[in-house]
């Protein structure tokens, strides 16, 4: 199999990576430059299910310690290789099999949806104080520059949002995916606005309802446990952050048709999602069995048609570039800072295969076709200006607002 290994590896004509075998044998890849990494297989089996299905392999390897960095660490490996991609030409049946059931991989009905949202998000609250940021946002956050921190990007993030949604004093607002509550109590404190937040997570339902409670804002922000096809009533603007990969691309025509059902004729959406650059594919199989079952990251090519199929307007796009890979890059520092209280929460194999899931997300952002994007979607041609001038106007009147309003800043797992 080490003839097979060095076929797998050819392609990386760029940096220094040194790869041992599991019958010892070790083999150099690279021109010598950059950072040195090192890795070995402990196993011939290992070794053997990595080289015949490194999309869903590698990542078991690494979680159950059969696949060992010894020099650098697995995000340096990752990003090495994925600057350098190229499937090996024996994975293409294997890749076309998958592309071909991915629809009855997101059959997300709703008991479906519901137990894939409790999979990854009613872990134990405790992980994510670990490494998010004070307001717990887990989307990818808005830096202006690169000297920003989490906390402050994601306050831009929200803020971002608000000016694209020309939130006012009393408009009614949907949340969809509302997660623990930050962009819904920043719409209700800062904007004025009365806010509805749903979401499937019972963890992230009961802190959703504490934090408003606690900031006296369970008058104007209130959560349910509600799917969003169950939705009734009407709103003045909606928006949805992170949730739409869950969806499915066989539930895009339900999703805007309810959206446009429940949206006023004068109302905005935005619509913030991952998206990837490269057309329709599959999701990555060990994220979809270890991390997001039944998610699906959307081309635009199959968002587009059914908001056109739902009778919505696309009034903006915005294409968010590299804006992800340092969101999880502050994470995954944040993460392994912590690694030793979520060794405590979990076991050492859980702390590796977070550690793979944001080493490998940040990798498919910086060096591949992961992107996410902004849509803003309305029923008529005049409900928003028509140009972009007022975005910046509105955040920097924001800004404003904010002053006084805004939380101390801790630092993680604090």
């Amino acid at each position: 199999m080490d003839w097979l290994l060095r076929l797998a590896l050819a392609h990386v004509t760029c940096g220094n990576l040194q790869v041992t075998a599991a019958r010892g044998a070790t083999y150099s890849f690279g021109d010598g430059t950059g950072p040195p990494i090192a890795v070995r297989f402990v196993s011939m089996r290992a070794q053997r299910s990595v080289l015949l299905d490194p999309d869903l392999e590698l990542g078991e390897a690494y979680m159950d310690g059969a696949f060992v960095v010894d020099r650098g660490s697995i995000a340096e490996f990752l990003d090495l290789v994925a600057n350098q991609f190229a499937w090996p030409w024996w994975s293409a049946p294997l890749a076309l099999l998958r592309f071909g059931w991915r629809r009855a991989k997101q059959l997300n009905w709703r008991s479906r949806s519901r137990r894939n949202v409790a999979h990854h998000y009613d872990l134990d609250g405790r992980l994510y104080s670990l490494f998010l940021d004070s307001d717990r946002q887990y989307s990818c956050a808005y830096f202006g520059t690169p000297q920003d921190s989490l906390d402050d990007a994601q306050l831009a993030k929200k803020r971002h949002l608000a000016a694209k949604l020309f939130l006012e004093d009393g408009h009614r607002l949907l949340d969809i995916g509302c997660g623990w509550g930050g962009l819904a109590l920043y719409a209700a404190e800062v904007c004025g606005a009365r806010v509805t937040g749903i979401t499937l997570s019972q963890e992230q339902l009961a802190i959703a309802r504490q934090r408003a409670k606690e900031r006296k804002l369970d008058g104007s922000a209130a959560f349910q446990a509600l799917d969003y096809r169950d939705v009734t009533g009407a709103f003045d603007r909606i928006v949805s952050v992170g949730m739409f990969e869950h969806v499915g691309v066989g539930f895009y025509d339900a999703f805007f048709k309810k959206c446009a059902s429940i949206l006023a004729d004068d109302g905005v959406m935005v619509l913030h999602s991952i998206g990837r650059s490269s057309g329709p594919s599959y999701t990555n199989a060990w994220i979809a069995k270890y991390i997001f079952p039944g998610g699906y990251i959307p081309a635009l090519s199959e968002v587009l048609p059914a908001i056109e199929r739902a009778g919505l307007l696309i009034t903006d796009i915005e294409i968010l570039r590299l804006h992800y890979a340092e969101t999880l890059k502050a994470w995954r520092d944040r993460f392994l800072a912590h690694r030793d209280e979520v060794a405590r929460l979990y076991d050492a194999r859980f702390v590796r295969m977070w550690e793979f899931y944001l080493a490998c997300s940040e990798a498919a952002f910086r060096r591949q076709n992961m992107m996410v994007f902004q849509l803003q979607l309305a029923k008529r041609q005049g409900t928003v200006p028509i140009t972009r001038d007022y975005i910046p106007r509105t955040e920097q009147r924001l800004r404003g607002r904010e002053a006084g309003r805004r939380p101390p800043l801790r630092l993680a797992g604090e």
